[in-house]
């Protein structure tokens, strides 16, 4: 039951047929899908990063220094992997600008509108987790600034607590950034895809056939 339910839902997320008047520029500018692209492709690089990141104090640099010395393509891996969080977080801006700019968040769609505000949060997140991790010096300073402005705003001081209890780089709170970055806030991006893409199917998309 759940394997036909998959494969219902796989052959309603994309058109039957595509008119050819609709193959123009301004429909095959897909920023939506290039984003889930790059969102694809920036998993697929952390996996391989996987291999060899160790999440501790001691070692998280250190494991960086051998990435980018000794493996083979290492260090283009990882300029890969951080050029494609670049590409993610400016196309998914991009994306929310065009929405904005024609005025497609209403007509019915203010619950997509909301789950792609949801995306572009999670992408910010996403990108701030994942600075600290080669724990460098630029690393470190970038992101106890982060904590310090966080302390500031309303509820910000519990939020810093629970994110880093003993300190900026510490053991629990440099695991805790890395369990965020690879699991709690990639889980939750492709979740909030997949409803956004349900939803505009649901909503006709930008086609009036789909």
């Amino acid at each position: 039951m759940e394997g036909r339910l998959f494969e219902e839902f796989l052959r309603h997320l994309f058109p039957r047929v595509v008119r050819e008047r609709d193959l123009k520029i301004a429909y095959t500018f897909c920023l939506g899908g290039m984003a889930f692209t790059s969102m694809l492709l920036l998993a697929v690089s952390g996996l391989l990063l996987l291999f060899y990141y160790q999440a501790t104090p001691e070692g998280a640099y250190r494991s960086i220094l051998f990435l980018e010395s000794s493996v083979a393509g290492g260090s283009y891996l990882r300029a890969l992997h951080r050029m494609l969080s670049h590409l993610l977080l400016s196309l998914v801006f991009l994306h929310v600008l065009r929405v904005v700019f024609t005025g497609a968040y209403g007509r019915a769609r203010e619950r997509n509108w909301m789950t792609g505000t949801g995306l572009l949060l999670l992408a910010l997140f996403g990108a701030y987790t994942g600075y600290l991790l080669p724990m460098d010096q630029l690393a470190f300073w970038a992101t106890r600034t982060g904590m310090e402005l966080l302390a500031v705003a309303p509820f910000g001081g519990a939020i810093r607590d629970l994110l880093v209890p003993d300190g900026v780089g510490m053991p629990v709170s440099l695991l805790r950034f890395y369990a965020l970055h690879i699991a709690v806030v990639p889980g939750s991006m492709f979740t909030f895809a997949l409803i956004h893409f349900f939803l505009i199917r649901k909503n006709k998309g930008v086609l009036p056939y789909l």
